[in-house]
């Protein structure tokens, strides 16, 4: 397991900037709607946490929950997944929740 902290609104309504969460390499296969800890093959030194979309070839699509902004698949391209994210410790312990609706 290792932590990972929020920088930014690119995950916006459900995480927040300064969210401190705890990540699981391995344990059960990550999964379409899963939170996520990655990094983009165009931005190996950086780490990100997106949702899952879809398994592609090379590694796995990635989108963000913030409609207005957060670098994702859509622009970076394929992901490497380093953990699935379990849930938020700080500020606000507690479990996380899947995608927000969006009403139109």
């Amino acid at each position: 397991m290792f932590t990972v902290l929020v920088e930014g609104p690119s995950m916006t309504p459900t995480l927040h900037d300064g969210d401190r969460l705890i990540a699981r390499r391995g344990g059960r296969a990550i999964r379409p709607g899963d939170l996520v800890a990655a990094r983009f093959r165009s931005r190996p030194d950086t780490i990100v946490v997106r949702r899952a979309d879809r398994q592609v070839p090379d590694g796995w699509w990635l989108t963000s929950d913030n409609p207005f902004g957060g670098d994702a698949s859509d622009s970076l391209g394929v992901a490497e997944i380093l953990g699935r994210i379990l849930f938020r410790v700080a500020p606000r312990p507690g479990p996380l929740h899947g995608p927000p609706v969006i009403l139109s």
